[in-house]
């Protein structure tokens, strides 16, 4: 297995965040944690990635190079496609060095063609749908063949269409790279085409687990809440 949380707990804020969080993802497997806002979703991915450090538990991540795909795509503005998806190959300390100019543009150009966007290595972000920007994204994250990829609300903001193509590459990545693949979402599509198994949060622990099927079938009432939407459930839905 590529990513094992042990008794994982956290604090922020002195608020309790994650309560003895416990889940593993396999080389090539992609597992969705799915939930309601402010569960603790993001803060495992942030845990995985380095950004955070546990108060108590165990993480073991067995390859070192994670890429992360951001709910905004997180491109910057001023820079072409090509310099967003090279950027990590040029500024990196540890690669900036390693690849020629030559080497650096067909590694972009593999990536992009993995994304479906051969082609555009010199428009700008401004010049891209929402869809497009989100598959940039993902060849920045993919650039330096990680064997973890973490995936943040990857379809939010976006139409039904490009939703789905959104979806269709995540699984082609995750396939192609091998990679261990975790998505924070909150959209049932995106759970039922893209996940291998689902975990749900709430109140910093994890509730249910299961597969995608089993999720929108299951009578398990915090599954059942999250599914229907349902204001009547276990899950107390927080506005503020």
């Amino acid at each position: 297995m590529l990513v094992k949380l042990e008794n994982i707990h956290k604090s922020l804020g002195g608020k309790q965040i994650l309560q003895d969080i416990t889940f593993s993802v396999n080389e090539g497997e992609i597992l969705a944690i799915v939930g309601f806002s402010g569960v603790g979703k993001s803060t495992i991915l942030k845990i995985i990635s380095g950004l955070l450090e546990v108060d108590s538990g165990e993480v073991s991540v067995c390859n070192e190079e994670i890429g992360m795909a951001f709910q905004y795509s997180a491109l910057f503005d001023s820079l072409t496609v090509f310099e967003n998806v090279a950027f990590p190959l040029i500024e990196r300390k540890d690669l900036k060095k390693k690849y020629s100019y030559k080497q650096v543009k067909e590694i972009v150009e593999e990536k992009l063609d993995l994304v479906g966007l051969s082609g555009i290595e010199n428009k700008y972000p401004s010049e891209l749908s929402g869809g497009m920007q989100k598959r940039v994204g993902f060849a920045r994250a993919i650039v330096t063949d990680p064997q973890i990829i973490l995936y943040d609300e990857p379809t939010s903001g976006l139409d039904p269409v490009s939703s789905r193509a959104i979806e269709d590459y995540i699984v082609k990545l995750s396939n192609e790279l091998c990679a261990a693949s975790i998505i924070v979402t909150h959209q049932i599509s995106t759970i039922a085409h893209t996940s291998d198994r689902v975990i749900m949060l709430y109140d910093g622990k994890i509730v249910w687990t299961g597969t995608p099927t089993e999720l929108i079938t299951s009578v398990d009432p915090y599954a059942y809440q999250f599914v229907t939407g349902n204001k009547k459930g276990p899950m107390i839905v927080s506005f503020h």
